[in-house]
């Protein structure tokens, strides 16, 4: 890989972080898990970056590849993530701490959250993140009306998880 990819790459990933940070919370329960589940997005993003043509925005891009990557691992009731090794250019990212502290508030919120379903959890999620009905269904591969329809039914199912 070209030096100035790696760079725009390594600068892309720095500035959507957050994003990666939101989806290993979303996927997982644990500190350790989530080093994970964020390592194992880092480099598959770093795998496929090559073939990012562009045709969508980076962040839009980078959710489909972790939620993608979240799914696909933690379907599995094993809850263990295979990392592949990577290579060293890609060590010049620097990993930022994800404080837990400041997500105290949202402990209730995300103990329902992981009562829904793998498609359930994604569409909050791009939903909490403003994304609009078009995008979200664009990254999930679903009609913009399916999206809106799912969304009203997350919505009613959160309200009786959250107030039974």
């Amino acid at each position: 890989m070209n030096k100035n990819l790696e760079q725009e790459f390594v600068a892309l990933l720095d500035k959507n972080q957050n994003l990666i940070h939101k989806v290993c919370r979303l996927y997982t329960v644990d500190e350790a898990a989530h080093k994970d589940l964020f390592q194992e997005i880092s480099i598959q993003l770093w795998h496929a970056y090559p073939k990012f043509r562009g045709d969508s925005k980076f962040s839009t891009w980078a959710y489909r590849v972790a939620l993608n990557t979240a799914i696909s691992l933690y379907r599995k009731k094993t809850r263990e993530v295979n990392t592949i090794p990577y290579d060293t250019a890609f060590c010049k990212f620097e990993y930022t701490e994800y404080n837990y502290q400041e997500e105290e508030q949202l402990k209730l919120m995300y103990k329902a959250l992981q009562q829904l379903n793998d498609i359930e959890k994604a569409l909050v999620f791009m939903y909490l993140e403003d994304k609009d009905y078009e995008e979200i269904a664009d990254t999930l591969g679903i009609s913009e009306v399916n999206a809106r329809v799912k969304m009203n039914r997350i919505k009613t199912k959160l309200k009786k998880i959250l107030n039974p």
